[in-house]
């Protein structure tokens, strides 16, 4: 199995999922129903061992918290990052609300998440067919997102972060807004496995962590919660409050994603 064979063995997953489109069930309105959340997704390859990920244990990074992939999967040998790009049809529902996120947004957030956890099951079931073992850091009972009510910290912090593995495996670099603008853009979401099939590393076409973020601004004045500044980066404290209150607004779903949308970063690299 290589690379190539993984990526066509996930779009065709894809293209047969049916939690792929909102069903009237579950649709929040009328004008959702039938709703495509992603298009074809994208993927790299990452060495285990890349020194990168051992960096990542500095607390001026994520901290000593973050799990290695070898502590996760004693024989990890490689790292599979995938991202899925959200439609045009998401896209433009959410540039249509000037506020709060539009339904197409938080279906996608939400029911795409599922999505997201189907296509790293999908591969993993794949891999074993092969006769390999994998992980999946997010799903596994050992990942964990910690909580600070402490100013001077993080709101939130996980010991296995997809953005940074991302980067890692050669996916994205990071925008100002801290997501991860891929060749697909910016608007999506990321997964990722960590297993024991040995395979090439893909090289990184980038040297800089913000290395495709032209730095416009353009998602400081998409952000509701204002959130976001040229000269401080993004306040995740205040991100996070705001996804409170859609959170209570909207229950079950929640979201937001204006900095993704309305911005050169969108979907492509700027």
């Amino acid at each position: 199995m290589n690379k190539q064979e993984l990526l066509m063995h996930a779009t065709s997953f894809l293209e047969s999922l049916p939690d792929n489109t909102i069903a009237a069930e579950f649709a929040m309105s009328k004008k959702v129903v039938g709703l495509k959340i992603y298009d074809a997704p994208i993927l790299a390859i990452g060495n285990a061992n890349d020194p990168y990920f051992r960096s990542f244990k500095d607390k001026m990074i994520i901290g000593n918290h973050f799990i290695l992939p070898a502590e996760w999967l004693p024989e990890a040998q490689t790292v599979i990052s995938f991202f899925l790009p959200y439609t045009s049809d998401v896209r433009a529902g959410n540039k249509r609300e000037p506020f709060w996120p539009a339904e197409e947004w938080l279906h996608a957030r939400v029911e795409g998440q599922t999505v997201v956890t189907k296509m790293a099951q999908y591969i993993q079931a794949e891999l074993a067919k092969a006769g390999y073992q994998s992980v999946i850091p997010t799903l596994d009972p050992r990942f964990e997102i910690r909580k600070s009510t402490d100013p001077g910290e993080q709101p939130f912090a996980s010991n296995w972060s997809e953005r940074h593995v991302a980067f890692v495996c050669g996916l994205g670099t990071f925008g100002l807004s801290k997501g991860l603008i891929t060749a697909r853009g910016m608007a999506g979401r990321l997964g990722s496995l960590i297993t024991n099939l040995p395979l090439t590393a893909d090289e990184r076409p980038y040297t800089e962590i913000y290395q495709y973020c032209s730095q416009c601004g353009a998602c400081v004045k998409q952000c509701p919660a204002a959130a976001i500044s040229i000269e401080a980066g993004k306040n995740h404290r205040r991100c996070s409050d705001f996804l409170d209150a859609t959170a209570e607004k909207f229950k079950p779903r929640y979201g937001c994603g204006k900095c993704q949308v309305n911005v050169p970063c969108e979907s492509r690299i700027p």
